[in-house]
């Protein structure tokens, strides 16, 4: 996983679409799925870390 599309790709893969008009919003709410889907043992460590990485660095970038 390396870009914030494969983290797209992920939550699609589990029925997850986001969209609320603001992309900081959806980025934080993504964090969040992410999480719950690490939590309930649905993705794997290799999957969560990755993916929480490219959120982080994406709101980093909306946030600027």
């Amino acid at each position: 996983m390396n870009h914030f599309l494969d983290v797209l790709q992920l939550l699609k893969r589990f029925g997850i679409f986001i969209y609320t008009g603001n992309q900081q919003t959806d980025i934080e709410m993504m964090m969040s799925e992410v999480k719950e889907l690490y939590d309930n043992g649905l993705i794997l460590k290799e999957d969560y870390l990755p993916a929480l990485l490219i959120l982080k660095k994406e709101l980093s970038k909306r946030s600027d």
